[in-house]
């Protein structure tokens, strides 16, 4: 199996790298895909508890929002590590997560809810990437919300009146970013219309002109119409096919490998970067 979207507590995920790579070794992956929030920073640990059978396709997923304001995430893999330019794409990504979480937290002190960034710092794991999760953990330990998944069914959804919009490259440029660092970029969940506004089929074909390689068809966020309307547009336009869990371990309900991509899209893929990256034991 092979399954090309999780996170660790090195964004947010509740499993470390280390308990990550052991749950894909007893579970029979073949190839599991790291891909943290703008960070790779779990890699080396990742990479230092291979054993058996499996292959580690490093990585990350970017944050990105297009001209228009839809927030986008680009999973890059098998991208050259010290590249500077996206090292510091990433970075840049990053700073932009503070201010984000303070205007969210500074909304929501405004409608009377007791919150604070102290909260957030508190739930979120040392060295992680900041995110909504960790918003969402703190509310959860305050008593305010039940569970991350409440959460980003209400509170932090896309439309929700305490969302807040981040400073982040386009799609386009992330995916230029990730090419020019030797890696192939693949759209995670484009259609994933619960968690907001999506891009159009339209969308797609400036996308595969700054080089993009792969769609995420395959995802619980997506439902069964929303996958075939994929699986016709990366066939039109000769993108491959992905599936994947996007797992958080405890944070979400995903399952690891609940959904997975097909070995002849993961050969295909594998082949687009500038030279081969698995990591093996």
């Amino acid at each position: 199996m092979i399954d090309l979207h999780t996170h660790t507590n090195k964004s947010d995920g509740t499993d470390s790298p280390r308990e990550l790579v052991n749950k894909a070794i007893a579970q029979g992956l073949t190839i599991l895909g790291l891909t943290d929030h703008d960070t790779t920073s779990g890699w080396q640990e990742a990479a230092q508890t291979l054993r058996a059978n499996l292959g580690l396709a490093l990585g990350s997923e970017i944050s990105c929002l297009t001209t228009d304001g839809i927030s986008v995430h680009m999973l890059g893999l098998l991208f050259d590590g010290n590249h500077k330019g996206m090292q510091e794409m990433l970075e840049e990504t990053r700073d932009g997560r503070m201010p984000r979480m303070r205007k969210m937290i500074e909304k929501m002190q405004m409608a009377g809810i007791d919150i604070s960034i102290e909260d957030v710092e508190n739930a979120r794991p040392e060295g992680a990437t900041l995110g909504r999760p960790h918003l969402a953990d703190a509310l959860v330990i305050k008593g305010i919300i039940n569970s991350r998944e409440e959460a980003f069914n209400g509170m932090l959804n896309n439309d929700s009146e305490f969302y807040v919009s981040h400073a982040a490259p386009t799609p386009a440029e992330t995916i230029a970013m990730i090419r020019s660092a030797g890696g192939v970029a693949v759209i995670a969940h484009p259609f994933a219309s619960l968690r907001g506004k999506t891009l159009t089929a339209q969308d797609f074909e400036g996308l595969v002109a700054a080089g993009l390689n792969g769609i995420e068809v395959d995802h619980r966020d997506q439902n069964p119409d929303e996958r075939n309307m994929l699986r016709t547009i990366a066939k039109e336009l000769d993108l491959v096919i992905t599936g994947a869990s996007d797992y958080h371990g405890n944070g979400k309900l995903n399952a690891l490998a609940e959904f997975h991509t097909d070995p002849a899209q993961w050969e295909r893929l594998e082949s687009q970067a500038d030279q081969r990256r698995v990591v093996w034991a």
